[in-house]
């Protein structure tokens, strides 16, 4: 049988149910209208909204009673049948079947090479609730939710402007999930709406279950341990970005939407910066310094310990050495050792069930620290170096760079136990390089930072009050 449909009935129907193999979900009702007209309906149960099809479908088509089949066209069912406003006509199983996985219902009378489709999709979701990963004392409460079609709403209740356009496309094979850009028409840069589009269009995929799977098929490089798209639950900081004229990317299924372009500064700014008085951009110096501390301080101990001791100031020097006296490793291994601990601790938590994970994690920090300095292992002050750099690396806003800086901490304190603070300094060197190097979408990482423009700093490291 070839893929257009048949006009038999049975044979569309028989058709159906070989290619989804006769699933225990898939329902089909037979209605006899009149000794003239028979009708099949065909829906997927769980996705369709039975209450929707009995209504709006099956007791208007009850009530016809010497209607002819050849009267049965497109625009006769929605004006005259069906209470149903959503129909369309479709001629082929394979769009066929994209509906009928959609939640919609198909509409088959005997006679005729084609099916109607009714627009019955189940609307269950979560409700629109806090953000859970990006939480602000002053701002909005409300956050995104797995269903797309949500999540629109409520960056158009933000921007209620003609000019906010979206697209939609299905991207993978067998998921056909839908992906959506919204932009503002006028404010966007063509190039980078083009080069958007074009790298969602070259996505070859399978399956898109989640937003991480299109950052991974558009990010810039992947091979950088920098994330050059934004990913956000929170719709006040998407509607943010395009009115600055980024693209937002939507994906049914997963309450995080991307942003691109995404530049180094956007990752330290927060939506709270924008809903507190201005502080001239006090915080974000207290960000970027906490990213600093979070990918430098165990390597600058290092290497302090063990190259260079004069640095130190000389009581401070002797508290360390008398700590130190029984450690049987190097300050490398013991960074190491403890930052591979911490994040043992740090993934178990975040994996425990939510009543006993951050319990958990706070004992196990506590007891393996104070045992470990006990019996000799650790110094004191590496179990605080390696304590503040906790802290440090879960301020910035942005939890993806968190991990960037996660990522380099092994290799800066290898360079620091090798060379020294020379080490290091080449380490910052090559890592600088490769920030200049870094675009998002055509637009430089670095862009707002250097070279240095003044006017690029008004809402960059700084923030100044918004009449500015």
């Amino acid at each position: 049988m070839t893929n257009t449909l048949d006009n038999s009935l049975q044979n569309n129907i028989s058709k159906i149910k070989s290619d989804l193999g006769n699933s225990t979900d898939l329902i089909i009702r037979y209605l006899n209208v009149n000794e003239k007209i028979s009708v099949g309906l065909v829906y997927l149960d769980g996705l369709s909204n039975k209450e929707l099809i009995e209504y709006s479908i099956i007791e208007s088509l009850l009530k016809l009673k010497d209607q002819d089949s050849s009267d049965f066209h497109l625009e006769f069912l929605k004006e005259k049948i069906l209470a149903n406003p959503e129909i369309s006509n479709v001629k082929d199983f394979q769009t066929l079947y994209s509906a009928l996985l959609s939640g919609d219902t198909a509409i088959f009378i005997e006679g005729k090479e084609e099916a109607f489709i009714a627009s019955t999709r189940k609307a269950e979701e979560r409700t629109v609730a806090e953000p859970t990963t990006q939480v602000v004392i002053r701002g909005p409460k409300d956050g995104f939710v797995e269903n797309i079609t949500v999540n629109v709403a409520l960056i158009r209740r933000r921007i209620k402007d003609h000019n906010l356009w979206l697209e939609t496309r299905e991207i993978g094979k067998v998921t056909k999930t839908s992906v959506s850009i919204m932009f503002l028409h006028g404010t966007v840069e063509e190039k980078i709406l083009n080069e958007v589009r074009t790298r969602l269009d070259q996505i070859d995929t399978n399956s898109i279950l989640e937003s991480g799977y299109i950052e991974e098929f558009i990010q810039d490089s992947a091979f950088s341990p920098f994330p050059t798209v934004y990913n956000t639950e929170r719709p006040d900081i998407i509607a943010a970005g395009i009115l600055e004229g980024r693209i937002a990317i939507l994906i049914d299924g997963t309450p995080f939407v991307l942003l691109v372009p995404a530049l180094f500064n956007h990752f330290i700014q927060a939506a709270e910066d924008y809903y507190n008085r201005s502080d001239f951009g006090l915080i974000r110096i207290l960000r970027l310094v906490c990213l600093g501390i979070s990918l430098l301080a165990p390597s600058i101990y290092v290497a302090l310990t063990t190259y260079h001791q004069e640095t130190i100031p000389t009581v401070l020097l002797i508290s360390l050495a008398a700590q130190r006296e029984g450690v049987p490793f190097p300050a490398f291994f013991e960074a190491f050792f403890m930052e591979i601990v911490f994040e043992i601790l740090r993934e178990a938590g975040l994996r425990m069930p939510r009543m006993v994970g951050q319990t958990m994690s706070i004992v196990g920090a506590l007891v393996i620290g104070q045992a470990a300095v006990e019996a000799g292992l650790i110094s004191n002050a590496m179990i605080i170096v390696v304590a503040i750099t906790a802290i440090a690396s879960f301020v910035a806003p942005g939890y993806s760079i968190g991990i960037s800086m996660r990522l380099l901490r092994f290799p800066m304190m290898f360079l620091a136990a090798t060379f020294g603070l020379y080490g290091i300094a080449v380490g910052l060197m090559f890592l600088i390089l490769h920030l200049a190097s870094l675009k998002s979408f055509t637009i430089p990482y670095m862009y707002n930072i250097g070279p240095f423009k003044l006017r690029r700093q008004r809402d960059t490291i700084i923030r100044l009050p918004q009449k500015m």
